[in-house]
């Protein structure tokens, strides 16, 4: 059995300002790394294999808090928002026919105009996960992590998310043959002293 160890990336102008970022490369904003620098990976997760999403906010944060460089995997990019990248999730639910919708209610083949839905990010997941021949840590994205923990946790998109993402939180995964099992409480990451 090999343990997962997810981290959501930091904060981005982009999520400040509510707008959906999907897989447009937007950078860590300042203060994201001012704070991401006074934390750490705790152990043994700081001896883990580290692998990021390649969008710049993924990269960023895994360097800050492990003080190296990570493998980067294309699997683990944000889910693709297509027409609505950029756009802000409050306006397109106040828009009638929009489509846009809260997650309680998207199943797994849910989609954005020209975008993926969680069923397809998690196919893409899957060769990646399969490479993996020991513990690891993998920064990310928010709709990467759902994905996982959906499938982890046996929820459906269907009615309130059995977790709750949060970030400077590891939440860590066992991955065998039989599927995904999510542990129990999440990591928080170690303040630098």
């Amino acid at each position: 059995m090999i343990r997962l160890a997810l981290l959501r990336h930091g904060h981005t102008e982009w999520n400040r300002a509510g707008r959906i970022q999907g897989s447009s490369d937007i950078p860590l904003d300042r203060d994201a790394r001012a704070e991401l620098a006074g934390f750490r990976l705790p152990p043994p997760w700081d001896r883990a294999d580290l692998w990021s999403s390649p969008l710049k906010r993924a990269q960023e944060t895994a360097q800050l808090v492990a003080g190296r460089a990570p493998r980067t995997a294309p699997g683990l990019s944000e889910m693709s928002w297509g027409d609505w990248e950029g756009l802000r999730g409050a306006d397109l639910l106040a828009q009638p026919g929009s489509g846009f919708r809260h997650i309680e209610t998207w199943g797994w083949d849910y989609c954005a105009p020209g975008g993926e839905s969680p069923a397809q990010l998690e196919a893409r997941l899957q060769p990646w996960l399969r490479t993996l021949d020991q513990d690891a840590v993998a920064v990310c994205h928010i709709g990467v992590m759902r994905v996982l923990l959906a499938r982890a946790y046996g929820w459906d998109f269907a009615g309130p998310a059995l977790f709750r993402i949060k970030r400077n939180r590891l939440f860590v995964l066992q991955v065998d043959r039989d599927g995904l099992r999510a542990e129990p409480d999440p990591i928080r990451l170690e303040r630098r002293s």
